[in-house]
């Protein structure tokens, strides 16, 4: 745990959530601050080998969407296997 001028920063919360527990920096303040500083809340969870941290790391869904026929934004463009339209017949 963190402590920056007097006030106690939870480890376990979002940075930019944290943030706002110093007197004086609200939603806005600690976005911005996040964005200078380019921080990364993903980061921490990859660090701690979170499950939500591991899906960010895959670049796949991280809120429990379904993946087998959608989730093409975060997949990205089809990748063709050989023999996989094969497969289900």
């Amino acid at each position: 745990m963190a402590r920056i001028v007097g006030v106690n920063i939870p480890s376990e919360k979002r940075i930019e959530i944290a943030l706002q527990y110093i007197h004086g920096i609200g939603p806005a303040k600690s976005a911005q601050i996040c964005s200078a500083l380019k921080l990364k809340d993903g980061k921490r969870l990859q660090d701690l080998k979170t499950y939500r941290g591991i899906r960010h790391r895959n670049r796949l869904p991280v809120r429990g969407q379904r993946t087998q026929t959608n989730a093409r934004t975060r997949k990205g463009k089809r990748v063709v296997v050989a023999g996989s339209a094969t497969k289900g017949k």
